[in-house]
């Protein structure tokens, strides 16, 4: 009865997703509330759902402070003198200006917001592409391939989650996987060059000496300020690689300090909150409603009793082998799957029953992360951000799809590959 249940509840939730005539926040709201009530738990909903909600609570509250945080450092022009000296080092070399478009685009990517990303980048290297004569599918290809494998930091949407879905920390699915994420990072950086060596052949070198001004000095105040930030960005993240604290305290501590420094006004700070408060809101209330959601499929031993019908029907040996099924197919099933519907309706699952053969849960959520929404999100007609993406380039989605689907899935494969060598999934 409870394997049916939890099979039911999933299936109506994966159709109301994927049809897009129900919100996500009310299909992982209301779905398990109703199934709840059916099948006999209604008077245990207040001890269900808060259960769940304090399972993601952390996530939620890292999710918010790092988010703020890399957005006020890009508004405060943290990484402009990096942007600013890739772009002069380009200059009208089209292999350099691929390479300076991925570089560019991991150091943007670090918000973790798909969009801005795609606004920040394209705008500006689209008129130098224009400029060279270069092809716009190289400009979104080699973009979508340096998002793709920054959507995995913990405070991007896939990660944050697996996280939320498995009740897990960053330091059980991120941290194992970041010698994989490195990996990752030089196969896009790879890719820009075989990418941007054709595009060498087939226009040669222009000389352009006027490519970017040459930014104004700082000094003063202003000198100090982005002195600070810089060394308080590598102190972030050098606590974060070695687990000093939990991951939601150092971004609330680096946020406050951070905006106490550069917004120390109360109107800039509204302004801060107004700017950037959308995206914050838009992820941290889902991450609370995947806590209702897994509270109470979890509460009730729905996804246990799932996990179990399907340990009975797995051969033995393909028990072991879940992680790097998960791990391969994750990337392609972008184009199938939301994030939601992947990481709250398939992944608890297939982690239980992960755990029931003798694995561990955090490899699945660990392999998932390779591709599922990370990779493949900037290729997925199931985000909104693709189409920013694809609109200001003035690239079709096909096109899109066809020239860089090889390239995107490359990076999933060296990933997992790491992964496996690195022991962060096993067979």
């Amino acid at each position: 009865m409870l394997a049916a249940s939890g099979f039911i509840t999933i299936a109506l939730f994966l159709a109301a997703v994927l049809s897009r005539k129900v919100s996500v926040l009310v299909a992982l709201t209301a779905l398990p509330i109703v199934v709840a009530v059916v099948t006999g738990f209604g008077g245990q909903l207040g001890t269900l759902i808060g259960g769940g909600l304090v399972k993601v609570a952390p996530v939620a509250i890292m999710i918010t402070f790092a988010v703020l945080y890399f957005s006020l450092m890009i508004d405060v022009g943290l990484f402009d003198p990096a942007v600013a000296r890739v772009l002069r080092w380009a200059k009208g070399d089209p292999l350099k200006i691929t390479v300076g478009t991925a570089v560019l685009t991991l150091l943007v990517a670090l918000d973790g917001d798909g969009a801005s990303t795609f606004l920040i980048t394209v705008s500006a290297l689209l008129p130098i592409y224009q400029r060279l004569g270069m092809r716009r599918l190289v400009l979104a290809g080699v973009i979508a391939l340096g998002a793709g494998v920054m959507n995995m930091i913990p405070w991007g949407g896939p990660t944050a989650r697996a996280m939320a879905a498995l009740h897990l920390s960053a330091g059980d699915v991120f941290l194992p996987v970041i010698p994989a994420l490195v990996a990752g990072i030089i196969w896009v950086l790879l890719a820009a060059f075989l990418i941007g060596r054709s595009e060498r052949k087939r226009l040669g070198v222009i000389e352009l000496d006027d490519v970017v001004p040459k930014p104004e000095p700082r000094a003063g105040w202003d000198r100090f300020r982005f002195w600070f930030n810089v060394v308080l960005t590598l102190a972030l993240v050098g606590v974060l690689l070695a687990q000093l604290f939990p991951l939601e305290v150092v971004f609330v501590v680096a946020f406050i300090v951070a905006v106490i420094v550069n917004r120390p006004s109360w109107a800039a700070q509204q302004e801060l909150f107004a700017k950037h408060g959308s995206n914050v809101v838009l992820v941290t209330t889902m991450i609370f409603a995947a806590g209702v959601f897994t509270g109470i499929l979890g509460g009730t031993g729905m996804i246990g009793a799932m996990a179990r019908w399907l340990v009975g029907v797995i051969p033995d040996g393909a028990g072991g082998a879940l992680p790097l099924i998960v791990a391969i197919t994750s990337m392609p099933l972008s184009l199938v799957f939301t994030p939601d519907a992947y990481y709250f309706g398939v992944l608890p699952v297939i982690a239980e029953t992960s755990a029931a053969f003798g694995g561990d849960a955090a490899e699945v959520g660990r392999a998932a992360i390779l591709g599922q929404m990370t990779t493949g999100f900037p290729l997925s007609p199931l985000t909104a951000s693709t189409f920013i993406l694809l609109g200001m380039s003035g690239v079709d989605l096909g096109a899109h799809q066809r020239f860089i689907f090889k390239w995107a899935f490359g990076t999933t494969v060296v990933m997992t590959v790491v992964a496996l060598l690195t022991g962060a999934i096993s067979v």
